[in-house]
C-alpha cells in the first residue's frame, strides 16, 4: 500500500515537473566520474595477479574518465575531460575512436547530437534520443547534500554501446553482413535527487523527475562528485555541429565495414 502510495505521488510530481520544466528555470554543472570494472574474460584466468595490475595502470584511461555535465531543463552537453596516459604520457588517441564523443541532449525535442572521430574523418551523429522506460522504486540514499531516489530499468545494449566497438565485433560479421543475432539488454540502476529539479542526466541517462546522480550499467558507474547550481547565470550549452551528418545506425555499418576493411587487409599482408 505505502508502495502504491509513493509511486501514486511520484506520477504527480513527474507531470508537475514537465509543466514546469521552463517555470522553473535551473542551470548547473555537475562532474563526474566514471569507473569501468576490467572484465579479461577465460584470458584473464591465465594472467598473473602482477599482469592483471599492469594492465589495469595501461588502461586506466579508458576504465577510469572524468566527465562534465552542463544543463538546463531543455539542453545539456557531456564532455570527457582529457587526460594524458599514467604510462606513455600520450592521449588515448586510437581509444578514443572508440569513446563517446562530445554528447548533446534536447530531451524537449528527444533530439540526440553526438561528435564522433574515426580513422581521421569526424562525423556528427543527429538521431532521437532513447526514451528509457523508468521504473520507480521506494529506496533511498544520500549522495553529498542531497536526497536520492532509486528507479531501475532495462536498455538494449546497442543504445548505450552503439559508439564503442572492438576487434572481436568484427566474429558476427559474414561478408559485410551482420549476422541477426538477440539484442542483449543491460540492467540500469540510476539514483536521482529531486531537489535539482531537471529530467537530466548524464551519457545517454534522463527522464527522471530530478537530476542523475549516480547510474551503474553493465560494468561501468557514473557517479556525480561535484555540482554548481547557476540561480543567476545562464549556462552556455553549445550544441557540436562539425563533421558528416549520420545516424546510429549508418554510423556504426560504416565503422563496422572500415574494421573489416583493416582487419582483410592485414590479413592480405600475412598471406
Amino acid at each position: 500500500m505505502k508502495s502504491f502510495i509513493f509511486k501514486s505521488v511520484l506520477s504527480v510530481f513527474i507531470i508537475l515537473l514537465a509543466l514546469n520544466t521552463n517555470a522553473q528555470k535551473i542551470s548547473g554543472k555537475a562532474t563526474y566520474i566514471s569507473k569501468t570494472k576490467m572484465d579479461l574474460g577465460s584470458w584473464g584466468a591465465r594472467m598473473s595477479e602482477g599482469q592483471k595490475k599492469e594492465m589495469a595502470a595501461r588502461l586506466q584511461n579508458r576504465l577510469e574518465k572524468t566527465y562534465i555535465l552542463s544543463f538546463n531543463n531543455k539542453e545539456s552537453v557531456f564532455l570527457e575531460e582529457e587526460k594524458i596516459d599514467a604510462i606513455s604520457g600520450a592521449t588515448d588517441s586510437w581509444g578514443g575512436y572508440f569513446s563517446r564523443g562530445d554528447h548533446y541532449k534536447n530531451i524537449q525535442d528527444t533530439k540526440l547530437l553526438q561528435s564522433q572521430e574515426f580513422y581521421g574523418k569526424r562525423f556528427l551523429i543527429k538521431d532521437n534520443l532513447y526514451k528509457i522506460d523508468w521504473t520507480m522504486g521506494t529506496e533511498t540514499k544520500k549522495i553529498g547534500d542531497y536526497t536520492c531516489y532509486r528507479a531501475k530499468a532495462f536498455v538494449p545494449y546497442s543504445e548505450l554501446n552503439w559508439y564503442n566497438f572492438s576487434w572481436s565485433d568484427l566474429s558476427s560479421i559474414s561478408e559485410g553482413e551482420d549476422k541477426k543475432t538477440e539484442e542483449k539488454m543491460i540492467v540500469v540502476d540510476a539514483w536521482y535527487t529531486p531537489q535539482i529539479p531537471t529530467a537530466q542526466g548524464p551519457a545517454e541517462f534522463w527522464g527522471l523527475p530530478g537530476l542523475i546522480l549516480e547510474v551503474s550499467a553493465d560494468n561501468t558507474t557514473l557517479l556525480c562528485t561535484e555540482i554548481v547550481i547557476n540561480k543567476e547565470e545562464k549556462v552556455n550549452i553549445e550544441a557540436p555541429d562539425k563533421g558528416t551528418e549520420i545516424n546510429k545506425i549508418d554510423y556504426v555499418s560504416t565503422v563496422r565495414k572500415k574494421m573489416v576493411e583493416m582487419r582483410n587487409n592485414r590479413m592480405g599482408r600475412r598471406g
